[in-house]
């Protein structure tokens, strides 16, 4: 029997399955339910627990529970109505004929003999509409569904409201007889056949119905409603009883004409009466989200008042059409109607007696009735404040400021605009606004006086808007200035987006209106985050509705929207269209309606955290300034810190719990807050521990402020940390107690420097007298990008330039604050300007941190929800970490869902720095999804938790997004986490789960941070450069895994990743790396194919190919025996060329790269190509002479030479093997002169370290790598048996050049090493030695050009360690021979301009006489070295382009002036790092045995730019630090350097002498000569 058919207490398990069908319920739940045997009274008691036992989900059970909600409503109703028609057995005979009475029996008797004629009219007109009916009832059938039919409410009763929808397939209550003669009894025809009929039949039909209706009202003295349009029929399986489908309406005179047989068929002394009862009919639309065609129900109201019926009775005939005649007849007699139950019944004659003698006391009703309902009753006022405080919320005292509100409104009048204030107080993310005038004399131009705003169109929100921009893009700031919609257009919009009209709104941007929606709710936004604030300030339209049910469908109901409306017609006429998605009542429980706007205002104003008093600045003259809501929100890339930080507070809301809350939430780990030290101040919780590094932090800064050691105008202060030892803290404390003598701010490094720089500027001059006289500006970033910190000190740098003013002080401290493994390594590499701050406390702060403790405790703070300050105070002691957690972890449930959640957090968080996981994520994970249902909007998460899990996770808010997030509360925490809830479970296992988490990489919130932490899990290396403790070949996970598992399991693991995130290029990069590092060569080159394929353009990624044949080729060379056959020794070759050619590849791939500068192409065909040459050199076919010479080899490579043995075999080989000479000369070449730009003296300490654990593909002092494969290149490419037998042929002019090569002067980076030699004499007897192999008369011997530069460049690094030998050429000559790079055509290589540059700097000896020809060589030179710089550095980031300086000026003349880098070093005192801070901060210029050693220069400045003179014009110079440059036009001297960018000037100072000043000569060279005696410098040599 179908289930439809059956009250649930009778359903078996067959019948619940059908209905759980229906709902839409996932099969795998149905079969579940099913196999649990659940019957219908087993249905009803079902509960949550029940539920999620079977692995049920919240959504799925949110729907059940909602399903099954209605479905017993609506049984019950029906019950009702079956009990309401219980004296009428024969209803559906009766409901099947609008026309005849439902008593078939009771309407033969009292017509009698005179009967049959009505009934068989009757009965006809009955069939002609039955079988269209039935046709349409089967049709009907055929599109039905079994959805459950919410319940509506009827019109209320003589209401005119226009506004009042019905919606289309929702149900109203039975039909309903008599109850209290007011309240109206209600009677349902479907009329949907008689709808289409033409006018006359239309009319009986209804006329018929309604006197009939009407009269039986009137004479039980009742009001009365009938409905045309509620379907009727229960008869019609397609609808329900009661179920409203509407009717077309095609002309509404129809129907009113229709209560013109009235005159017909009353007594015409009773037709004035009845046509005062009988009230027109009203039609109400019917609303559908599907449906385009309008349908109506229409309703007649019949009210019998006792003034106009007190003594009648009402007998009517009833009007009914002829088929057959084709015309309206009335019955033959007039019948008495009355109201039985839920039908309208003819009296029967033998009870017509008693019923007109009962007519005197049903008056006597109708009067009390009218009476009672005329009385005034007094209207209890609703408590709209306090519904006004839950909803927006929850009850409490303070509203929650973490909270956003999205606001969707329309027009504002002008008379409201002055009550609107809360709103400015308000978290509004974004508003909707359907003004078109708003920007005019609307909301906006209220809103936007009070903050800064962005304005957009909705097409702005979509994919498809013109712009193309997209409001989760991070730049565009969604979270830090409100987004401000217009939906319908501006009037004032001078472009294309004007407003339209309600149905060109509805077919051109209705969608964008949804796109806009679903993207801040499914992709900005997670649900419980935000409140939508429906604002209705005038009357409504359909585009306001939309947004409803849009938000609506989005936030799967109405718990997070809130509607305020002042008049109840507007929200009237709101709701009435809304309750399409959602009920009147549900709308009713979300609204505040009839509150006035200035009570409103008042209201929520009381409720806020903190009162709307302005905050403070200092400024220069020590007074304050006022910072405005709209000018902070300007500066939207940084965190200002007032003067008066946090006095808005309402101290009276704060409750001692919360306070206490605050405080606790920072002891546990949590980052601190400005809340913190203000409530610590005001002495409403304990003192904030100040340690020993925040105090030398302080030191640090006074002397910066001071100018101590260095003064720049952009001056930095690092903090490096160990995580969890409090250096945020201590920056914090730094800011807070300098924001009344400072500007302070944090900067926000999701912006772009630019942007930083821009509102920095910004924020120093604002409301300041004077921009020259400003307070500097204190800057905090934390856990920054280097390359970041270092793009954002050189804009700044470049700003405060441009202003052209001149400040005792820096005008920006970056206080850089960043976590590290390794704090004291740092710190003693910058101790001028670094503080370290490390778990190991002093005596005095072990003193601090205990007393600190045993306050806390005496509190009832327990210690385990204060983990991370307790662990500090034990200094973060191992032992006591593990037992600590061990003492946590006791009684934990291990296969609970939080527990895997902990373990998952813990993976991330000890392997990836600053990881995190999104609530949302764990929210999902965890079950607690959008369909949870929250019984108050203050969800708190921590109450899902174990207890286990509430005290080791800490929640955090992203600072870009405003997401909250969990993380475990210290990285030590996660590994003994990871550790002791293993088990046996080996971590590679566990991140195979994590991988297969879909919850987890489904979740839309927070999604790119947590790909990211995946990423960084299986892929970020270890390096010190970044604060590490080492450097690694893999991630430490991976790592981990190779030690503890084996390097299979690492495989297996890293290959998962690949598959399950997107198959990644870089995860088949690693793939490919991890195999050959463990010797596994086949797979190695699959998985470089695979990346390779992935990204076949990417440097990196074909490197990696390069590695994979290169570590190949040195396995098999190191396993080769005796045995190997020719064949194998082709492979071995042929593996090393494939790895050249892939180098190669990868280093045409790094040249097109614009943002990076990858070299290790070159450097992997060098050394791949010196060990293919190496083991060529033991192959019997090349055989080593008696003095140890390959020379069979060298004449292999250099000449047409093929020894017979391999002549054919290798046929393919030679002309690659002949090429291998060319190839690696090139690559050399190439890396000689890339690191000609670069500092090349590495840290030999850190390399002595670090030789112990030498690491893949790094080489930490490129330099002496060069110089040792350069050796290892030359050797077999010399022989001093064929340097005999080519006798002066090109042969030995390439054995001269190779033994060049092998002394060490083949290229520009060799020569000058030279120079690094503790040793000067020998390097000074090799120089000359390499001299000796050129030619004796270079000027008769033309060189090539590469030899011409290497032999220039020999003689000026023999001058610097032996000016005085012999081998040495004058000055003159050496011009004499570089001036081919200045005539010469085709391009030559930077080297050779920069000896240019050298040579042809004006020398007192040789220029007496000013020389344009020399000047313009100089001046060709700079702009050329200026130009192929640029090339070289593309866009790689600023601190990457650091230039570096190899040669100075000097005292001196000839190559006695040029003076190398090495001997200032050589003068500085201090280890390494000490002489580096010194060159960095200038303090290496104070040395005075430096200035016996060096020149300084006389110049100029023109607007902050530096220009010397050559021989005759004027050349710019580029200044190492450009805020050194003084303002203004002024006469300065300097210190001269030479580097592959051109001209620096270091250690720029003002003529302050007018005394010793040039003297204008009578020509240049005069001035010159004047300027160097002025010096002091003239008269001296070296």
């Amino acid at each position: 029997m179908d289930y439809r058919t059956l009250p649930v207490s009778k359903w078996d398990e067959h019948h619940v399955r059908c209905w759980l069908e229906s709902t839409g319920i996932k099969k795998e739940y149905i079969e579940k339910l099913y196999e649990e045997e659940v019957t219908g009274p087993a249905l009803v008691a079902l509960d949550d627990s029940f539920l999620r036992g079977i692995g049920m989900k919240g959504g799925q059970i949110h729907v059940l529970t909602h399903k099954r909600k209605e479905l017993l409503q609506l049984q019950q109703n029906t019950e009702e109505a079956k009990h309401s028609t219980s004296t009428t057995p024969d209803r559906t005979a009766a409901q099947t004929d609008p026309v005849t009475p439902r008593n078939g029996s009771a309407q033969n008797t009292s017509s009698g003999d005179n009967g049959g004629p009505v009934d068989k009219s009757s009965r006809e007109n009955t069939a002609s509409t039955s079988g269209k009916r039935q046709r349409r009832s089967n049709n009907s059938q055929l599109t039905s569904t079994d959805d459950h039919l919410e319940l509506s409410n009827c019109r209320p009763f003589r209401s005119q409201n226009t506004d009042f929808k019905y919606v289309k397939d929702k149900v109203l209550s039975p039909e309903s007889g008599v109850n209290d003669l007011i309240t109206p009894c209600h009677e349902y025809k479907s009329f949907a056949v008689a709808a289409e009929l033409n006018k006359n039949q239309l009319q009986s039909k209804f006329a018929s119905e309604v006197i009939r209706f009407a009269s039986a009202c009137m004479n039980i003295r009742t009001n009365g409603t009938i409905h045309f349009g509620i379907m009727d029929s229960i008869e019609d399986r397609a609808h329900k009883h009661g179920q409203i489908v509407g009717i077309k309406v095609k002309e509404r005179e129809h129907y009113v004409d229709a209560l013109d047989y009235i005159e017909k068929c009353f007594c015409e002394d009773l037709q004035e009466i009845a046509r005062k009862c009988i009230h027109p009919p009203v039609f109400v639309e019917v609303i559908s989200k599907d449906s385009q065609e309008q349908r109506f129900v229409v309703e007649v109201d019949i009210e019998p008042t006792s003034s106009l019926v007190k003594g009648k009775f009402f007998e009517v005939y009833l009007p009914k059409y002829n088929e057959g005649s084709h015309k309206v007849t009335l019955t033959k007699d007039r019948a008495l109607y009355q109201r039985l139950g839920a039908k309208s019944e003819p009296v029967k004659p033998n009870n017509l007696a008693t019923f007109i003698r009962g007519l005197k006391d049903r008056d006597t009703q109708r009067e009390k009735a009218e009476l009672s309902s005329a009385e005034v009753h007094t209207q209890i006022p609703q408590n709209l404040g306090r519904k006004l405080s839950i909803l927006l919320n929850d009850g409490k005292s303070c509203m929650d400021d973490s909270l956003w509100y999205i606001l969707v409104t329309n027009r504002c009048e002008k008379e409201n605009l002055n009550h609107i204030n809360f709103l400015m107080h308000l978290n509004i993310f974004c508003v909707f606004d359907f003004d078109e005038n708003s920007n005019i004399s609307g909301l906006y131009s209220k809103y936007k006086e009070h903050h800064a705003t962005r304005s957009y169109f909705l097409q702005d929100f979509s994919n498809e808007g013109k712009t193309g921009n997209s409001l989760a893009q991070k730049h565009l700031s969604p979270f830090d200035q409100t987004s401000w919609i217009f939906c319908n257009g501006r009037s004032d919009f001078l472009g294309d987006e004007k407003p339209c009209d309600e149905n060109t709104w509805i077919r051109t941007k209705k969608k964008y209106l949804k796109k806009a929606v679903t993207r801040i709710c499914d992709e900005i936004l997670p649900k419980g985050s935000f409140i939508v604030l429906f604002l209705l300030l005038s009357p409504v339209q359909k585009p306001l509705v939309d947004a409803f049910q849009e938000f609506y469908a989005e936030m799967n109901g109405t718990e997070y929207i809130v509607c305020i409306a002042e008049c109840r017609e507007n929200y009237e006429k709101w709701a009435h269209l809304a309750q399409v998605s959602c009920s009147i009542e549900m709308l009713e429980q979300c609204s505040v309606v009839g509150m006035k706007l200035s009570h409103v205002d008042a209201t929520i104003q009381a409720m806020l955290p903190s009162t709307a008093q302005p905050r403070h600045l200092p400024v220069f003259m020590r007074g304050l300034c006022t910072l405005p809501s709209l000018e902070e929100e300007k500066l939207f890339s940084l965190e200002i810190l007032c003067v008066d930080q946090c006095d808005d507070i309402k101290l009276d809301l704060l409750t001692e719990k919360e306070i206490q809350e605050i405080e606790q939430s920072f002891y546990r780990g949590k980052k601190i807050t400005w809340e913190n030290f203000w409530l610590a101040d005001k002495g409403l919780c304990g003192e904030i521990i100040e340690r020993e590094a925040c105090k030398d932090a302080s030191k640090l800064l006074d002397d910066i402020l001071r100018g101590r050691e260095f003064n720049y105008s952009v001056a930095k202060l690092k903090i490096f940390h160990h995580p969890g030892s409090g250096g945020s803290t201590i920056a914090r404390q730094v800011l807070w107690k300098r924001r009344k003598d400072l500007r302070c701010a944090v900067i926000k490094a999701s912006y772009p420097p630019v942007t930083v720089c821009e509102h920095a500027l910004a924020f120093r001059d604002y409301e300041e007298k004077d921009i020259s006289c400003c307070l500097p500006v204190l800057l905090l970033i934390e856990d920054y990008d280097e390359d970041y910190l270092e793009e954002l000190r050189t804009e700044l740098m470049d700003a405060v330039a441009s202003r052209k003013t001149n400040s005792p002080r820096p005008y920006f401290i970056l206080m850089c604050c960043r976590r590290s493994n390794d704090p004291a390594r740092l710190c003693k590499a910058s101790p001028l300007d670094t503080v370290a701050v490390t778990h190991k406390l002093t005596d005095s702060e072990k003193i601090l941190f205990k007393t600190k403790l045993e306050k806390l405790r005496q509190k009832d703070i327990k210690p385990e929800f204060i983990l991370t300050f307790v662990l500090m105070c034990e200094e973060f002691n191992a032992t006591y970490v593990r037992d600590f957690v061990a003492h946590i972890l006791q009684d934990i449930d291990r296969s609970s869902r939080d527990t895997c959640l902990m373990r998952y957090v813990a993976l991330l968080n000890f392997y990836v720095p600053n990881s995190y996981v999104s609530l949302s994520h764990c929210e999902a994970f965890l079950g607690l999804g959008v369909y949870t249902e929250r019984k108050t909007r203050a969800y708190d998460f921590k109450s899902h938790l174990s207890e286990q899990a509430r005290m080791i996770f800490i929640e955090l808010k992203e600072s870009t997004s405003y997401i909250s997030s969990v993380q475990i509360i210290h990285c030590l925490v996660a590994r003994e986490i990871l550790h002791q809830l293993s088990g046996n479970e080996p971590q590679s296992q566990l991140a195979m789960t994590l991988l297969q988490e879909k919850t987890l990489f489904g979740n839309r919130f927070g999604q790119e941070e947590f790909i990211k932490f995946i990423r960084d899990l299986f892929i970020r290396r270890d390096k010190r450069s970044r604060g590490d403790s080492t450097d690694t070949l893999f991630s430490p996970f991976i790592e981990h895994v190779c030690k503890a598992e084996g390097c299979e399991k690492a495989i297996a693991v890293l290959k998962a990743a690949y598959e399950l995130i997107g198959k990644d290029a870089f995860f088949a990069q690693q793939l490919a790396r991890l195999h050959y590092n463990n010797e596994k060569f086949r797979e190695a080159e699959y998985w470089a194919e695979v990346a390779k394929l992935h990204s076949p353009d990417d440097s990196y990624i074909l490197d990696t190919e390069g590695q994979v044949y290169r570590k190949w080729f040195s396995f098999t060379v190191d396993k080769m025996t005796q045995e190997d056959t020719p064949e194998s020794i082709i492979q071995k070759i042929e593996m090393a060329l494939k790895a050249m050619r892939c180098f190669r590849a990868a280093q045409q791939a790094a040249k097109a790269e614009r943002d990076s500068m990858n070299n290790a192409g070159y450097f992997g065909e060098v050394e791949v190509g010196c060990r293919l040459l190496k083991f060529l050199s033991t192959l019997h076919v090349f055989c080593v002479n008696p003095d140890r010479e390959s020379s069979e080899l060298v004449k292999y490579l250099t000449t047409d030479y093929i020894p017979k043995d391999i002549e054919k075999a290798w046929g393919r080989l030679h002309g690659r093997l002949k090429g291998l000479r060319q190839n690696l000369y090139n690559a050399l070449e190439w890396i000689s002169e890339d690191l000609s730009y670069f500092q090349t003296d590495k840290n030999h300490e850190k390399e002595e370290e670090d030789k112990k654990d030498e690491k893949e593909e790094q080489i930490y002092n490129p330099r002496k790598w060069l110089k040792r494969q350069s050796e290892v290149y030359a050797r077999f490419f010399t022989s001093a048996s064929l340097l005999e037998e080519s006798k002066g042929g090109p042969g030995s002019q390439l054995m001269r050049r190779m033994n060049i090569y092998r002394s060490g002067g083949g290229s520009v980076t060799n020569i000058l090493s030279f120079l690094t030699d503790k040793k000067e004499n020998r390097s000074a007897e090799k120089l000359e030695n390499i001299l000796s192999l050129y030619t004796e008369n270079p000027l008769r011997d033309r060189l090539e050009d590469n030899d011409l530069i290497n032999y220039i460049l020999c003689h000026i690094t023999l001058a610097c360690l032996a000016p005085g030998s012999a081998r040495l050429l004058p000055m003159q000559t050496l011009r004499e021979l570089s001036v081919r790079f200045f005539k010469g055509k085709r391009p030559f290589p930077a080297s050779a301009h920069f000896l240019l540059t050298l040579l042809y700097w004006p020398d007192e000896a040789l220029d007496k006489e000013p020389n344009p020809d020399k000047d313009e060589i100089l001046n060709t030179a700079l702009h050329t070295l200026k130009r192929l710089y640029d090339i070289k550095m593309k866009d790689v980031p600023t601190r990457k382009k650091r230039i570096y300086t190899h040669f100075f000026l000097g005292k001196g003349y000839g190559l006695g002036k040029i003076v190398h880098k090495t001997k200032i070093d050589k003068l500085t005192s201090g280890s390494l790092d000490e002489r580096r801070m010194k060159w960095l901060h200038g303090t290496v210029w104070n040395n005075p045995r430096i200035h016996d050693v060096i020149k300084r220069v006389s110049g100029w400045t023109q607007d902050r730019r530096l220009f010397i003179r050559g021989h005759m014009k004027e050349i710019p110079i580029l200044p190492l630090h450009r805020d050194s440059v003084p303002l203004g036009n002024e006469n300065v001297t300097f210190y001269l350097g030479f580097s592959f960018n051109g001209l620096v000037a270091f250690n720029i100072e003002v003529e302050n002498n007018p005394i010793v000043s040039r003297t204008q000569g009578r020509n240049t060279h005069t001035m010159l000569f004047k300027t160097l005696h002025v010096a002091g410098f003239a008269d001296k040599a070296i």
